[in-house]
């Protein structure tokens, strides 16, 4: 399925078979493709890049597509990873983190910190976590060759 041209997000690099790679969704997705391109908010003499991932309902494109600067895309993946690296070592804590201690990381970027905390204002915590945990284990060999393929892309580049 070809990603629109015509609306107001303009993409420039695609990947219009994002359907069949998309994580335990593959084949079945409605995320139907994505694209790097000049951002739906740019004002006149200003240029964004954006991300934006392309959801068709099977009959029109979805309002529920998102679009991201570029620094948020990558802010997510900092989290992601921040969130694989306390879990890889959270059995060592009874509620799997310190409660006494919930920030996991300050994360510095641009003249501050990204900080990265449990939700403890979650009432269910306890219990949500024990099940962010295990869908971080069931999703262990996906999230692995996408960090695998993103390592070594990021190695080519000099990082």
């Amino acid at each position: 399925m070809k990603i629109p041209t015509t609306l107001k997000h303009k993409p420039v690099i695609v990947c219009e078979n994002y359907e069949n790679v998309d994580g335990r969704y593959a084949y079945n997705s409605d995320a139907k493709g994505l694209s790097l391109g000049l951002a739906q908010w740019n004002d006149r003499g200003r240029v964004d890049i954006s991300a934006k991932v392309w959801r068709h309902t099977g009959e029109k494109w979805s309002r529920q597509s998102e679009e991201l600067p570029l620094h948020r895309v990558l802010d997510l993946a900092i989290l992601v990873c921040r969130s694989i690296l306390h879990f890889r070592e959270a059995y060592r804590y009874e509620k799997l983190y310190d409660p006494e201690k919930p920030v996991l990381d300050r994360v510095g970027l641009q003249g501050d910190a990204m900080t990265v905390a449990v939700c403890t204002d979650n009432e269910k915590i306890d219990e949500d976590i024990k099940l962010f945990r295990q869908a971080l284990s069931n999703d262990d060999e996906l999230l692995g060759e996408r960090l695998r393929t993103l390592a070594r892309i990021l190695k080519e580049m000099g990082y």
